[in-house]
């Protein structure tokens, strides 16, 4: 497959000489990472629209009996540890196991914390998270790059590519809502879990079949560690988890760690990472002065993301629970779950990929510059929450119902924002990373989620506690406020962020 990987080892076992363009004119290799993304997020995804909730539910009720702020700031948590732990895989694909095992491996991981949140207990709730988080962070980074080998850096089908794979796989963030929704409302919180669980296996069996697709499937990490330092490290990571466990053990009956100091260290630790591996990065004698110069545009992007996963993923807190207890759950007379609104962003998604991808193939060389495509996201996502200040306003107390337009309204505008933002930020990760952290530089992009899930861990706290109106429409105003400054900033981002266009 010469014209479709970056730089592939001489010795690395390639696809069949006809994948390049086998799919809808793109490798066939796209297929199958899209399949096993589809039900990763099927389950993910799926899961997320009922967690909160799940937490906010009656113990009666099958819930957790969590306030609404706390309930939002835990699961901001969670997504805090998924993207942290994805630091982890990146590293762990580079230096030990390789991209092909490390999404593997981790989507065996999610499958069985899927299984656990399946048994009705606290404690394999709390377990089952766990599992997914590590699986996650070994699996998300390490797809996404296994994607961006399979074009050239030069090659104008990237961005359309990149568009393609986040067009299937919410086709998985359109269905999962949807299963788990319904059973969520009709089988019990559990039942949503075991469906998410099931969704992950068969993404699994997707992904083993496919694999002869995949360059390089048989082979270890590209910058694999000697194998004494080898040992070391794994022995140092089994020790480390061994230590996490027990003082998890012996901190919590004591009373010390709590659910909420929990969401602080891990808020503290989304802002730390980020700095320190930018840091290391830019540091590293093995990135060359001209990676290092394309780092520092990468940094903006970063900032950028931040502010609009900040908005994105709170569709799955503050708006799901907005939805639950203020907004219509029926259209044209239709009766549904609250959880499906999430189903609404999968499926704005899944409608305007192909779109912006055929426009992105038609302008050629004249579509926007990769910077712009990521401010006019993060504009979007601004105004989805600028939007929810219409419906909310002038309203006595609690106890109102707005339409169920107004959500989907903002659903769509984010929708939006995020096919342009995430699609044209992974791609441009996979081309402004430097070659000996390369996996580790996408990875590096999903820190800038678990720091936009972080900050959210905190600010979700005022949610329930300020009005309605001054929360959507202060964070939407800073939203578009960082959109509008990566705009100002695009010149000098074209210059310095080539061969990006």
């Amino acid at each position: 497959m010469s014209g479709t990987t970056t730089e592939p080892r001489a010795n690395a076992e390639q696809p069949p000489p006809g994948d390049d363009h086998a799919f809808l004119g793109h490798p066939r290799g796209l297929l199958t990472l899209s399949g096993l993304e589809v039900w990763e997020r099927f389950s993910f995804l799926g899961m997320q629209a009922v967690l909160v909730l799940y937490f906010v539910a009656t113990v009666q009720d099958g819930g957790l009996g969590m306030a609404d702020g706390t309930a939002a700031s835990v699961a901001a948590a969670y997504g805090t540890l998924v993207y942290l732990l994805s630091v982890a895989g990146g590293w762990l694909a580079d230096r030990i196991l390789g991209s092909y095992r490390a999404v593997l491996w981790g989507g065996v991981l999610i499958a069985l914390g899927h299984y656990a949140m399946a048994v009705p207990t606290a404690g394999m709730t709390w377990a089952g998270l766990g599992l997914i988080s590590a699986g996650t962070g070994l699996l998300k980074p390490n797809v996404s790059a296994m994607v961006g080998t399979l074009y050239r850096t030069e090659d104008e089908r990237r961005d359309a590519g990149f568009a393609l794979y986040y067009m299937a796989i919410n086709i998985g963030a359109f269905l999962g809502p949807l299963v788990t929704g319904w059973l969520g409302d009709h089988s019990g919180w559990h039942a949503a879990f075991s469906a998410a669980a099931v969704g992950m296996t068969l993404g699994l069996v997707q992904y083993v079949v496919g694999r002869r697709h995949l360059a390089g499937r048989k082979h270890g990490a590209e910058f694999a560690l000697a194998p004494e330092p080898m040992r070391r490290a794994v022995r140092l990571m089994i020790t480390g988890a061994f230590v996490i466990a027990a003082l998890a053990v012996a901190l919590s009956p004591a009373g010390w760690l709590t659910i909420g100091r929990f969401a602080d260290v891990l808020t503290v630790l989304s802002v730390l990472a980020p700095v320190v591996y930018f840091v290391v990065m830019f540091r590293s004698p093995r990135v060359t002065a001209e990676e290092r110069g394309r780092l520092r545009p990468y940094l903006v992007l970063f900032i950028a993301s931040v502010f609009f996963n900040f908005i994105l993923f709170q569709a799955y807190s503050t708006m799901i629970l907005l939805a639950s207890t203020n907004a219509g759950t029926s259209i044209l007379g239709f009766g549904f779950p609250a959880g499906w609104y999430a189903s609404a962003l999968g499926a704005f998604e899944v409608a305007l990929a192909p779109v912006v991808a055929a426009v992105w193939v038609r302008m050629g060389r004249r579509q926007p510059h990769a910077s712009n495509k990521i401010a006019i996201g993060v504009i979007l996502g601004g105004l989805s929450f600028l939007l929810m200040v219409l419906p909310t306003s002038g309203h006595g107390g609690a106890d109102y119902r707005i339409a169920a337009w107004w959500i989907v309204g903002s659903y769509l505008l984010l929708g939006l924002g995020d096919i342009l933002v995430e699609t044209s930020g992974l791609s441009a990760s996979t081309k402004l990373a430097p070659k000996a952290f390369a996996g580790q530089t996408l990875a590096l992009w999903f820190l800038s989620l678990a720091l936009a899930n972080g900050i959210q861990a905190q600010t979700v706290k005022l949610y329930g506690q300020v009005s309605q109106p001054a929360y959507f429409g202060v964070n939407g105003a800073i939203a578009v406020v960082a959109g509008l400054a990566v705009v100002a900033a695009a010149p000098w981002l074209r210059r310095t962020m080539h061969p990006v266009h």
